[in-house]
């Protein structure tokens, strides 16, 4: 497998004090196809606790590194980003992280680069700043606090999409069916055409306008050939039920076949008795 500018990606955590949100973190990179994490001065932890709350992560645990200090941790890196809470007194780049995201793997073609966040309780000191070239600045609200484990997210989740070479390919649906043909559109419109008139809908309201409407939210709804013939089948049983309940024919039995297409529940039938019936004129286009 060809190696990814996310291989060139390192995540170090200054630090941090809940091994769950080491765990946290692990999973993230997991998803995320981000694999070197580094530690600096981390909380006492079992790594086997920290496979149990991250499943299927032991390639990533099995890798993580610890170091007693920063610049081990970030040795031989050509670019480092700082995420950070708060903006600095001092003038410096300030990137959010789509923007950190493309500029590290600009980097990346010439070396590691790493991503470094501080601490839960306080995040990175001033000395950790300096390490960096850029600080990075998540938009929030006025409450800026976040979680370790989601910085770490947002930041790897922008990375991973910029890379644009990891993402896995969902597999389509088992039950795609192609896209609905102008006949469908069209029978679909004489069948709401024939349930609307069976409950008497336009008795108040232009039919004219109110199948523009129907033709309308059909087209822009783009339903595919299974999805209109279940359209179709509901305003069938409309009708049906109204036969059922009444004991006679709807009132739209006798209108013309050509006007709003026909309705699957009658075209393969003959016409009934009463379909001498006064037609329903056809609509016209505006």
């Amino acid at each position: 497998m060809p190696e990814s500018l996310l291989d060139r990606v390192r995540v170090v955590l200054l630090e941090p004090r809940d091994p769950i949100n080491i765990a946290a973190t692990v999973r993230v990179m997991k998803n995320m196809g981000v694999r070197d994490l580094r530690l600096v001065r981390p909380v006492a932890y079992d790594p086997y606790r920290i496979e149990g709350i991250a499943h299927d992560t032991q390639d990533i645990v099995a890798r993580i590194r610890h170091h007693d200090d920063l610049d081990e941790a970030l040795a031989g890196c050509v670019r480092v980003a700082a995420f950070a809470g708060k903006r600095r007194a001092a003038k410096w780049i300030v990137q959010s992280p789509r923007e950190a995201a493309a500029d590290l793997l600009a980097h990346a073609a010439s070396g590691p680069v790493a991503l470094l966040f501080g601490r839960e309780d306080w995040g990175l000191p001033r000395e950790a700043l300096d390490k960096s070239a850029v600080t990075v600045h998540i938009p929030t609200t006025e409450h800026s606090s976040l979680n370790l484990a989601q910085a770490v997210m947002v930041g790897l989740y922008e990375l991973h999409v910029a890379a644009g070479d990891a993402t896995r390919v969902l597999k389509p649906s088992r039950k795609s069916a192609p896209p609905a043909t102008q006949d469908e559109y069209e029978r679909m419109a004489g069948d709401a055409r024939r349930a609307l008139d069976t409950i008497d809908f336009f008795k108040t309201r232009n039919a004219e306008y109110v199948m523009r409407t129907v033709r309308s939210l059909a087209y822009r709804s783009s339903p595919d050939a299974r999805e209109i013939q279940l359209v179709r089948a509901i305003w069938i049983e409309v009708v049906r039920a109204f036969e059922r309940v009444t004991g006679r024919p709807s009132p739209g039995e006798g209108a013309p076949r050509g006007a709003e297409g026909g309705s699957a529940a009658h075209d393969a039938s003959p016409p009934r008795a009463d379909a001498a019936a006064a037609p329903t004129p056809p609509e016209r286009d505006s």
